[in-house]
This record gives structure tokens, C-alpha cells and sequence, in this order.
């Protein structure tokens, strides 16, 4: 009872008034901050945002293949989505004969658009908060093991209740605040999703890994899919009996623009953030994972840049596989320099500093040296963990072995050649002789060189498949169950820190890390000052594109139909992007960006460079969101496409 008590009274504490455009709120609790939505410019209701009763503007977002967002914008199922989200399959679909990445794709009827096998869509059909439901049953004296046992056994009654209707119901039970809050999250997953179309790539991914995460960008980050369902609007297996999937919600396209100071919300689902963790944590991620997982992927990049290059099959064959490994490089490049830059560290021994003085006598003393020692302990095992997944792990070839199969079309030999000897040189030199499998201390010395290895290696299926085997064994019986217990033993900790900086900060407003669940962030339309005596103003334009133009350059080499489009005159100042100071991350990627009416103005796919360690620390002076502005979408689907044909199924406001 104690325990009850104690929690409401901590929850009830998080829905303070915001101080800045800061967090990823729950949808199902957003009447808790419509007060200050609505102070800041916002013209709905919180039943708008989020209702189980009717038709809300949840019900025109999905979580789109597992990792980003799309948005409903028609009565028949067509979606938007980024380019970036969409790109694997546009690559799928693509040859030297159809060349979708370099030319784009537009289906000039339903019948046109192409199938996606494993894609899918979800839709949010209604989340609740199942705390109590969830910890039924747990005992103070369990123990760890005992506990989460049982929680696990709880949440699962929940998950199958939830589902018991079947017709494309998943159901996940996801822990909060490290576990002082547990909530049910029910969807509905459709299956049949098909493309529609997608820019060249010199627009859709204008700028490339040059541009990614800079301000100004200039990139129209898009593609079109459609939902299918049965003829019951159900979800079903891809058929040509299949029909457009009808929504429950689509939302309304606002063709008026952004200008600064404007409301602006983000809803989406947002991946991963850290925003509570100790400053030992952030110091590691600092000092040494970022820099160290830059290196290596710096190394592979050049080695995959190198062969695309030289070749257009090659280039089609990994261009979605370099800009996989590219989007990650790039951020902890700038997570790492704002972290520094802003001392998110010192900071965070300083408010440490604060939170034990003022935990002395309770049942949170010693807890934040505790996590430090910890921390201690853990991070050189983690480190080899880290070490592993960035350089043996992305061997192809093991992959391949691994998987127990051989996928040739998208494979080319000399880079997974080339990466083998730069990533097994890496892995011998960066880590001490204990954290390596005594097989590859075997090879190595019998091989005398890696070069001689890969030959061999490359030459022999049994011998890739005895390193596999030797570096799956060491991880699975010797890396990862130290890195699993550490962890268990850290998270423990943070379920009571949590609750300990709930109650220090008893005025400060709280929300939870993000976790792929539906989330929203609301702030207003701004631009920032990256450094002193220059500020970056939040609006580009097509003239930007034309300024950066250049043929010799393939990230910079714009399609001759924009430059002939430009040359007509009548489009310098066209919207393209636009910076909002709304709190987003990874998993957002194509989140709708709505304005006060709730109205679509823009597609979220990007932060910029300086203030990416917001996943750590989240800056209101530097933390922007960048967006494709919707008018730019517009304007490459009739004067590029020229597919606006699509228009007629689409609602607009103005």
C-alpha cells in the first residue's frame, strides 16, 4: 500500500508545466499537457490527439516496418513515409535496367505499385496503464529473478487477452521508468504494402551522408506507399484480391507554410533515449564508445565508397547498406561533440553531487556510487561487447554462414574481402588477448597475417564457418552473459534512482524515455545559433539545392528535370525543409509534423548535428528537429513526377 501511494504521488508530479519544448509525452495522457499545448498555440482537444471512442489523429499515424513512422493523407490508404525509411525496398526493386534509386518510381495506376514481402504497418489501436495488473503478486522479499518472472508471466496474460479478437492484434507490455510503470500498447498490423512512389534518390537523399544531420538541408526525404486490406478491411497476406485499406483517420494536407515562432507537434514513435542515466554512463559513451564505433565505421565506409565508385551494380548493391552504417557514423559524431561541448558530463556530476547530499538517511544514499562502481566494472567487458558488433559482426561472409544463407544479389566479394582484413586488424589490436576466442589466437599465429587468413578464409567454406562458430560460442558463453548480468544489476539500480529523482526534483516535469511506442513532442517552428555570430535561419529553399548543384559531386549532382524546373524561373524561394524545436530521435523518422489545426505542414526525418546528444541531454537552444516541408513534397510529385494525379485523393485545407 505504501508502495502505491508513493508511486501516484510521483506520477502526479510529472505532469508539471514544461519549461522548454522538451519530451515525448504518452498519447493516452496528453490531457495532462493540453493546457500547455494549447498555451502555446495549439487549437485541439486531447481527444483530437488520442480516443479509443472515435476517430483521433492516432489513428492516421503507424509505426512503419518496425523502425520509423508513416502517416495516412487519403480515404484509400496512401501513406507518407521518409525516403530513408522507404529506401531498402525501393533498392529491392531496383537493377541496372530499373534503376529506382537513381531515376524514382511513380506508379501511374493501383494496379502499378509494387509489393513489399515483410513489410508491415501498425496501427495503435489503444494503450492503458496495466501497473498494478502487471506487478500483481510481487513480494518485497523476491528476488530479481523471482520478480521478473512473474511480471513476465502478468504481462503475458495481458498481451493474450489483448489479442484473444486475432485479425493483425499485437500486443506489448512495455516498462517505464525502469520498471515504476508498466503500460499495454494494442495494435493492429497490416501486412499488404505497396510502393507508390519515391524522387530519384538525388532528391530524396540530396545532400547524402555529406549533408545528414546538417542545417540547411535541402533533401526531399519521401516516399508513397498504399495499405492493402481483405475486402473486410482487415489486415490479410499480399493478394491482387486485396483492396486499398480504408482509415479510420487520414489527415489534412495545409499548403499555408511555416514561419518562425509557429506551433508545430511531432507525433511518432520515437526509438531509443537515455535521458536519466548516471554521468559514468555518459562519460563512457563519450570517451570511448563513440569514438571508437567512429573509427570503424569510418574505415568500412571508405572501403564500401571505394568499389561503389567504380561501379553502378556495386553502387545499387550497398547503397542502402552505406547509408545504414552512415546515419549512425554520422550522429555519434555529433552526439560526442555536444556532449562535450554542453558538459553534459560535469553537469551530471554536479547534479549527483546535489542528489546525495540530499539522499543521506534515506533508502536512496549511496545509490549514485553505486551505479559509478558499476559502471566501473562493467565497461571494459562492454566495451569488447561494443567492439564485436562493430567489427567482426559485420563480416559478411559470417553473416551469411550465421544466417544459413547466401543472398548473392546484394553481395560483392572485394568489400567483404577488404573489410575482413580491416576489421579483424582492428579487433587483434584494439582488445587484450583475453577478450578473443583461442581459435582466432590459432589462426592468427598460423596465418601470420590477415590478408593470408582472408585468402584462406574466403577460399575454404568450412574455415568461415569454424570462425563463426568460434566467435558465436565466446560471445554467446563469455561477452554477452557478463554484459546481461551487469545490466540487470544497473537497471536495478535505476528503478530506485528513477524514483529518487522524481522525488529530489519534485518540480521538474518527467517523461519516459522513449521505447518505439507512439509518442507526442510539441514545440514551435525556430531556428538556432550554432556557434557565435551566426544563426541559421529555419526555413530552405529551392535555391539552396541550386547553390549547392554540382555535377562532379555525386551528393550534390541534382537531376537535369530540376535544374530545367529552376531555370523557368518562379521557384527560387519553394519550401523545402524547416527546423521546429520539437524533441525527437531515432524511430521518428517520418513522423507526421502537424500545426495548430492538426494539420499536416511537414515529415520529420532528421536533428541537427550539434544537438543530437539530445537522446543524453536535450538543449532548447540547440536541439532542433528538421523536416521536409510538405509543399516540397508536393512540388517534386507534379513537376517531377509529374504524378499529381495522386492529389485527387488527398484532403486539403487551403
Amino acid at each position: 500500500m505504501k508502495r502505491s501511494i508513493l508511486l501516484a504521488a510521483l506520477f502526479a508530479l510529472l505532469w508539471q508545466p514544461a519549461k522548454a519544448d522538451e519530451g515525448m509525452w504518452l498519447p493516452s495522457l496528453i490531457s495532462q499537457r493540453i493546457a500547455d499545448m494549447q498555451a502555446k498555440g495549439f487549437k485541439l482537444t486531447a481527444e483530437d490527439i488520442y480516443s479509443v471512442n472515435q476517430a483521433s489523429l492516432k489513428d492516421a499515424v503507424v509505426l512503419f516496418g518496425g523502425g520509423c513512422t508513416g502517416e495516412l493523407v487519403s480515404d484509400q490508404g496512401l501513406l507518407f513515409t521518409n525516403h530513408h525509411c522507404g529506401y531498402s525496398y525501393i533498392q529491392r526493386h531496383s537493377s541496372v535496367e530499373h534503376d529506382y534509386l537513381k531515376d524514382g518510381f511513380w506508379a501511374l495506376t493501383q494496379a502499378d505499385e509494387l509489393p513489399n514481402p515483410g513489410l508491415t504497418v501498425r496501427f495503435l489501436e489503444r494503450m492503458e496503464d496495466v501497473t498494478a495488473a502487471v506487478l500483481k503478486g510481487v513480494k518485497e522479499k523476491m528476488t530479481e529473478e523471482q520478480r521478473q518472472a512473474l511480471i513476465s508471466r502478468n504481462a503475458d496474460k495481458l498481451k493474450e487477452q489483448a489479442t484473444k479478437e486475432g485479425n493483425g492484434l499485437r500486443a506489448s507490455v512495455e516498462a517505464l521508468y525502469y520498471g515504476n510503470q508498466y503500460f499495454l500498447f494494442v495494435f493492429r498490423e497490416y501486412r499488404d504494402v505497396r510502393l507508390v512512389g519515391a524522387p530519384p534518390s538525388a532528391i530524396g537523399k540530396f545532400g547524402g551522408e555529406t549533408d545528414n544531420w546538417m542545417w540547411p538541408r535541402h533533401t526531399g526525404d519521401f516516399s508513397i506507399f498504399r495499405i492493402y486490406a481483405g475486402k473486410d478491411n482487415m489486415p490479410a497476406d499480399y493478394s491482387v484480391d486485396n483492396v486499398p485499406y480504408r482509415p479510420k483517420k487520414s489527415l489534412t494536407i495545409s499548403r499555408a507554410g511555416v514561419k518562425e515562432g509557429d506551433f508545430t507537434f511531432v507525433y511518432g514513435c520515437p526509438g531509443s533515449t537515455q535521458e536519466y542515466v548516471h554521468s559514468e554512463a555518459v562519460r563512457y559513451i563519450q570517451d570511448v564508445s563513440d569514438p571508437e564505433k567512429i573509427a570503424l565505421r569510418t574505415t568500412r565506409l571508405n572501403i564500401m565508397k571505394k568499389y561503389m565508385d567504380q561501379s553502378q551494380a556495386v553502387r545499387i548493391q550497398y547503397s542502402s547498406k552505406y547509408a545504414s552504417v552512415a546515419n549512425a557514423w554520422k550522429k555519434w559524431q555529433g552526439e560526442e561533440k555536444g556532449l562535450r561541448k554542453n558538459k553534459v558530463v560535469e553537469r551530471k556530476q554536479a547534479y549527483e553531487k546535489r542528489f546525495e547530499e540530499w539522499a543521506r538517511g534515506t533508502r536512496y544514499e549511496w545509490l549514485t556510487e553505486m551505479l559509478y562502481n558499476l559502471y566501473v566494472q562493467r565497461n571494459p567487458i562492454y566495451r569488447a561487447y561494443e567492439y564485436y558488433l562493430e567489427s567482426v559482426l559485420t563480416i559478411e561472409k559470417l553473416q551469411m554462414v550465421r544466417n544459413g544463407r547466401f543472398n548473392m544479389k546484394d553481395y560483392y566479394q572485394p568489400i567483404d574481402e577488404e573489410t575482413f582484413v580491416a576489421m579483424m586488424t582492428a579487433f587483434d589490436k584494439a582488445l587484450d588477448d583475453s577478450y578473443k576466442p583461442e581459435y582466432f589466437l590459432q589462426k592468427r599465429a598460423e596465418y601470420g597475417s590477415m590478408e593470408a587468413w582472408k585468402d584462406a578464409l574466403f577460399a575454404n567454406e568450412e574455415l568461415a564457418k569454424e570462425l563463426n562458430q568460434a566467435f558465436s560460442d565466446f560471445f554467446a558463453t563469455q561477452l554477452a552473459p557478463q554484459v546481461t548480468e551487469f545490466n540487470k544489476a544497473i537497471n536495478l539500480r535505476y528503478r530506485d534512482y528513477m524514483q529518487g529523482q522524481m522525488e529530489f526534483e519534485n518540480e521538474k516535469t518527467f517523461f519516459p524515455d522513449a521505447n518505439l511506442t507512439l509518442r507526442v513532442a510539441y514545440g514551435h517552428v525556430e531556428g538556432y545559433r550554432p556557434v557565435d555570430a551566426v544563426y541559421y535561419t529555419p526555413v530552405s529553399t529551392l535555391r539552396g539545392i541550386i547553390e549547392k548543384d554540382n555535377p562532379e559531386i555525386f551528393d550534390y549532382n541534382i537531376p537535369q528535370v530540376l535544374r530545367d524546373i529552376y531555370a523557368r524561373g518562379g521557384f527560387e524561394n519553394q519550401p523545402v525543409c524547416f527546423l521546429a524545436t520539437n524533441h525527437t530521435t531515432g524511430g521518428n523518422s517520418g513522423s507526421p509534423v502537424l500545426n495548430a489545426d492538426g494539420q499536416l505542414i511537414g515529415i520529420n526525418f532528421d536533428r541537427v548535428w550539434e544537438g543530437t546528444m539530445s537522446d543524453l541531454a536535450f538543449d532548447p537552444e540547440i536541439c532542433r528537429n528538421i523536416s521536409l516541408d510538405v509543399r516540397y513534397l508536393l512540388f517534386i510529385i507534379k513537376e517531377v513526377g509529374h504524378a499529381d494525379y495522386l492529389f485527387q485523393e488527398m484532403k486539403f485545407a487551403d
